[in-house]
């Protein structure tokens, strides 16, 4: 996207556990337009850590995270609480693999959950959203083909079809980047690939970073990936990985990944729920 000078920059982040250990040893990269980066790594490698250092949801003990906007604006997230933190999080939308929808709301309620952060709490309780924040709701559902679902209760949908509610949920966010969390880990394959489908042509105007733990798709969707072993980047370039680097990448984690046995760091994410979506 030319001209469009929006970057998400990590910068050396580091994180120690307690005990001393460290779990995150120089994080460095940046998001910038038109990019749809793949995290890939080993089970406990720092991939979702590196997300919740992101996001402002843990603090790194150094190192810093910064939004830059197309205006030249930029904004500390990784220094950042309070009011001020839930105002920059709120230009991040989020996908998690669990999805995080009300399952007894209808699609529509679930995808305008999408701007709780941005309005009144007392607005949310009593009056609800207004009629325009419903047809823009309904046109992030359009984008994603699922207009027709909109009345729907929610526990009556697939998986995949959750899933392509909470991408459209973030679209109705407008966000300046998206962050995606093992967004198809739970996936079968056919849903997986509909899943990166949508996706790819998304991230030509909203930036994506995303946790993943299947190669293949990275390789087939993604314009770039990242691998992190033990807290360390120790690859950044070409989606498409050699077999000689996924071997040094994930060790003898990688007939298990290849397989699609491999665990997830995170299956049920506790770290951010649907309403934080807008800073909470």
């Amino acid at each position: 996207m030319s001209g469009d000078q929006r970057s998400l920059e990590v910068v050396d982040i580091r994180k120690n556990l307690p005990d001393g250990r460290a779990v995150l040893r120089g994080i460095s990269f940046d998001l910038k337009a038109g990019e749809f980066i793949g995290i890939l790594g080993p089970s406990g490698a720092g991939k979702s850590l590196t997300m919740r250092c992101t996001l402002g949801l843990t603090q790194p003990d150094s190192g810093c995270v910064r939004l830059r906007e197309s205006d030249g604006s930029s904004s500390e997230i990784s220094s950042s609480s309070g009011r001020q933190l839930r105002q920059v999080r709120r230009k991040i939308g989020v996908v998690f693999q669990g999805f995080n929808l009300v399952k007894r709301l209808s699609v529509l309620e679930n995808v305008m959950i999408g701007r709780l952060g941005t309005i009144h709490p007392l607005r949310s309780w009593f009056y609800g959203f207004t009629d325009e924040e419903a047809d823009g709701a309904m046109t992030a559902l359009e984008r994603i083909g699922m207009a027709d679902f909109a009345t729907r209760v929610t526990a009556t949908l697939s998986g995949g079809e959750m899933q392509r509610i909470a991408v459209a949920r973030a679209l109705y966010q407008e966000p300046l980047f998206l962050l995606a969390d093992e967004p198809i880990a739970s996936l079968d394959p056919k849903n997986a690939n509909e899943i990166m489908r949508l996706l790819r042509p998304i991230a030509e105007e909203i930036p994506i970073c995303g946790v993943f733990h299947q190669p293949e798709m990275t390789a087939k969707y993604c314009t770039r990936v990242i691998g992190i072993r033990n807290g360390e980047i120790v690859y950044d370039g070409d989606p498409a990985l050699s077999p000689q680097q996924l071997r040094e990448l994930y060790g003898q984690e990688l007939e298990e990944v290849q397989h699609g046995t491999a665990v997830t760091e995170s299956a049920q994410p506790t770290w951010a729920t649907a309403g934080s979506l807008g800073g909470s």
